[in-house]
């Protein structure tokens, strides 16, 4: 019998920490260094990839994913290795999506021909908004002007080709993002990824926010209605939302995150990638130091994982209903059965399915567009205490 991560696939993230500047609303582990020795990086990546290929060498690998931070930061020689060492160390499937995150600034746009030559087959730009006021208030680099060019340069290389907006962002009215969201269609080749703006603890604009600095925030039901807007704009377009956030033309949606979604394996390196990895029948969850530096020494001495654990069939089960109801297909009950060792409520399922915030298709349960906007209260009646 098939081991349950294989109904997701299995995937490889890359975290590369670094950023150019910090941005007030990002609380992703990212920082900023004068300088960066790019040879002792490269050196830990590929023991990380080494001492993975060990413990799983026969997978057939769907997705790498260059994540951070500013993966674009990297030179085009450093992906090259790394990726040379993991097609060296995996099978690969037909298909393998490779996916570089980028920021739009001139400099990293020049380096798109040489990422291409690598292997790089998808980019992910961060754009973030098409106004330049709010791109100086969410702390962006670049210009709307410099967005447009570098995904010009980037649709020259790669077929594949999504940028991320944020929306509910200060003073930002309906009709303000129907403008800019109208114009990012109009941009867009096969993928968006549409993030409503939260303040996140331990942000710049958590702090801002805490003293009553960061004023002109939508209220609950502008951004309610903004994520509304979202849906149906992209689905006029032929943006299908097949996730939360995530919209895209059929057949194009992202590999390596439908990986995370249908809970697949997927092995995360670098400083505070996690994972989870199955073992001997177990999955394992995994997470790695997050400072870069104490990464960078744990690697050395062959510990770079602060923890490891088994996690139990019922917490897998969870965690599976928690990932399978963002995206449009939505969860296998008989998967989830599988894993739980009992049903769902049927009572409570069938109370969500009258209230239009479910649906089930054969032996599948999806939430509709209005259940995606309250998910988390609905897994909050779904899953155990």
């Amino acid at each position: 019998m098939a081991e349950d991560w294989t109904h997701g696939g299995f995937g490889l993230y890359i975290h590369w920490p670094f950023c150019e500047s910090k941005c007030p609303y990002c609380d992703f582990n990212s920082h900023v260094r004068a300088e960066i020795d790019e040879q002792k990086w490269r050196d830990a990546y590929l023991k990380e990839i080494d001492r993975y290929a060990i413990m799983v060498p026969d997978r057939v690998l769907n997705s790498v994913f260059f994540g951070g931070g500013t993966p674009s930061l990297m030179s085009p020689d450093l992906i090259h290795d790394i990726l040379d060492r993991i097609q060296h160390s995996w099978p690969s499937a037909n298909d393998l999506e490779v996916t570089l995150e980028a920021n739009p600034s001139s400099v990293e746009a020049s380096r798109f021909a040489a990422f291409a030559q690598t292997g790089v087959s998808r980019v992910s730009m961060g754009v973030q908004a098409l106004n330049d006021v709010d791109l100086k208030r969410l702390g962006r680099l670049h210009t709307v002007a410099e967005a447009q060019r570098a995904f010009d340069v980037a649709r020259r290389h790669f077929e594949r080709v999504s940028f991320d907006l944020i929306y509910a962002r200060q003073d930002q009215s309906l009709a303000d993002w129907r403008a800019e969201l109208s114009e990012a269609l109009q941009m867009a080749v096969d993928h968006l990824s549409l993030y409503q703006l939260t303040i996140e603890p331990g942000t710049a604009f958590f702090d801002r926010f805490s003293v009553g600095r960061l004023r002109g925030l939508p209220n609950e039901d502008l951004a309610a209605d903004m994520f509304e807007l979202t849906q149906e704009l992209c689905d006029a377009a032929g943006f299908q939302a097949y996730e939360v956030s995530n919209h895209a033309k059929i057949g194009s949606e992202s590999r390596h995150n439908l990986i995370y979604w249908r809970y697949g394996d997927y092995i995360g390196i670098g400083p505070g990638a996690h994972g989870r990895l199955t073992l001997f029948g177990d999955r394992h969850a995994i997470d790695n130091w997050s400072n870069p530096e104490r990464w960078l020494e744990e690697v050395s001495t062959g510990n770079p994982e602060k923890s490891r654990a088994v996690i139990p069939s019922a917490e897998q089960a969870s965690e599976m209903l928690m990932m399978g109801l963002r995206v449009s297909q939505g969860v296998d009950l008989g998967r989830y059965r599988a894993l739980a060792d009992k049903s769902l409520c049927e009572h409570k399922v069938s109370e969500f399915v009258e209230l239009n915030l479910l649906k089930k298709n054969g032996n599948f349960l999806s939430a509709t567009s209005s259940g995606r906007s309250v998910l988390n209260a609905i897994l909050r009646e779904l899953l155990p205490d």
